[in-house]
């Protein structure tokens, strides 16, 4: 059970880092044409933002931080 405990708790700190640099890369909400016009352009220009690498780097957030959550709540209760 020890084993287990250091495995999940290496891979919450490899999901922290992970997490950390993905939303460091990510640009803010008012970076390029959309900021400057509120959003307009980005009904427009939004349909392929998944394929953009700002929406693989959110994607990729969402996903890591889910992971990191469920990974915190196993370890609280491994922990208990």
């Amino acid at each position: 059970m020890e084993v287990a405990k250091t495995v999940l708790l290496i891979v919450q700190i490899i999901v922290a880092l992970f997490l950390i640099v993905t939303v460091l890369l990510q640009h803010g909400n008012s970076y390029g044409l959309s900021g400057s016009i509120a959003g307009g352009a980005e009904t427009f220009f939004g349909k392929n933002k998944g394929r953009t690498i700002d929406g693989m780097l959110k994607k990729m957030t969402e996903i890591s931080a889910v992971l990191f959550v469920v990974i915190s709540l196993v370890l609280a209760y491994l922990l208990k």
